[in-house]
């Protein structure tokens, strides 16, 4: 595979240095116009060139309007059949019957699985760019779980609420009966669905090295042109980082199925190129999305649910707050916030909100939601720079071709 491999890359080589006359360029200057025209791109983004950002995420949108209009245009049978099942699924949603028991319980189980999927994706497609979901979303939400676990003696939380509130059942269990794989099996399904979105979130990579592989094309992505450039001087890598990278890509290239499973077991930043590397050699998609699968969705899922379990299991958080309280000097007032927090959640357990919402409470959920609403919009700004440099590599792209027709 990697010898193959290193025979289609000289190949390439050879043809990037060859133009449409048939004359040779010199490869520095093909690699400083590549290098400019990265550049130019970069700088368009909302807070250098608000309006042409603004103008090119617009021009993109359109264009991708028109491609995938155009897509289904092609295929009828499929978008038709699509329609009939969408109108019976509909007709089934709102006609009245004993089956509606039915249809309400799949429709709850069916959001719960989207919500935490789509999630999941967020935080792994873009090519590292994504929203980090875990912090924001699931790790909030096993934390409740565990906190609410041991005030309450138990985990069967009445649903509803549950998930959407938390609070204790009429019959609270016993003191230290919680165990950590209670806690564990309460959070499971959230985890796992939220895992399985990671992993589908990390599949365009993939497809996008192994189509340029199987094409023999030249795409316009920075990550993969970085990681054709880092086979190249793989030899000269002295820096930590294209060691690191060299590393990962040597692993999945040579022992396969368990050197993915390895990579995506761990919490791993560099496992995009992992997905280049399997594309770029053509790794079948099931042994890429399959180890994949296993690691992100069963293995790392379970280490962070563990992780966040232990941390915020309840000595643990009365530790910490100790801990807090015993600075020198700023202690104590940076210990009554989280105490009168801690006093809030155990009141709203035990159906007692209504006793007043604690100062604490406000300044620290004030706090958190203001970091996931400064989240959520550096996202939505990284998708409209990205899909304006997009639009971008367009313009560059046509004017490129123009250029050698001449």
């Amino acid at each position: 595979m990697a010898e193959n491999g290193k025979n289609c890359d000289q190949r390439r080589v050879a043809m990037n240095k060859e133009q449409h006359n048939g004359n040779f360029t010199d490869p520095s200057s093909v690699n400083e116009k590549k290098r400019r025209d990265r550049e130019e791109r970069q700088n368009i983004v909302l807070w250098r060139q608000p309006l042409i950002t603004l103008q090119y995420f617009s021009l993109e949108i359109l264009v991708i309007l028109k491609e995938w209009t155009s897509k289904l245009w092609h295929r009828q049978s499929i978008v038709v059949s699509f329609l009939l099942l969408l109108a019976v699924l509909i007709a089934t949603y709102y006609i009245e019957g004993a089956h509606q028991q039915y249809v309400q319980r799949i429709e709850k189980q069916f959001l719960l699985y989207a919500y935490w999927i789509g999630l999941g994706i967020l935080s792994s497609v873009g090519l590292g760019t994504g929203l980090h979901t875990f912090l924001l979303y699931l790790g909030p939400h096993i934390a409740s779980v565990t906190l609410a676990a041991y005030e309450c003696n138990s985990v069967n939380f009445p649903e509803p609420p549950y998930p959407d509130q938390i609070i204790c059942p009429d019959e609270e269990g016993t003191e230290g009966s919680i165990s950590l794989w209670s806690i564990i099996s309460k959070v499971r399904i959230e985890a796992c669905m939220w895992g399985i979105g990671t992993a589908i979130g990390e599949l365009p990579p993939y497809f996008m090295a192994r189509a340029a592989r199987l094409s023999g094309a030249e795409p316009d992505d920075e990550e993969y042109q970085e990681f054709e450039e880092m086979l190249e001087h793989a030899e000269t890598a002295q820096d930590f980082a294209s060691r690191a990278k060299l590393a990962v890509q040597n692993l999945v290239q040579k022992v396969g199925f368990f050197g993915i499973l390895a990579c995506a077991s761990i919490p791993n930043p560099l496992f995009d190129l992992a997905g280049i590397t399997c594309g770029h050699f053509l790794v079948p998609f099931w042994t890429f999305f399959g180890a994949t699968l296993i690691g992100k969705a069963i293995i790392k899922m379970h280490i962070q649910k563990i992780f966040v379990i232990i941390i915020f299991s309840k000595h643990i958080v009365e530790q910490m707050v100790a801990f807090i309280g015993a600075v020198p000097g700023i202690g104590p007032s940076l210990q009554k916030p989280f105490q009168e927090y801690l006093e809030a959640q155990r009141q709203k357990l035990h159906h007692k909100s209504d006793m007043g919402t604690p100062q604490g409470e406000n300044w620290l959920s004030w706090m958190f939601e203001k970091l996931v609403v400064v989240m959520v919009c550096y996202f939505i700004l990284s998708i409209i720079n990205s899909m304006a440099q997009s639009y971008a590599k367009r313009i560059q792209q046509r004017l490129n071709s123009e250029e050698k027709t001449k």
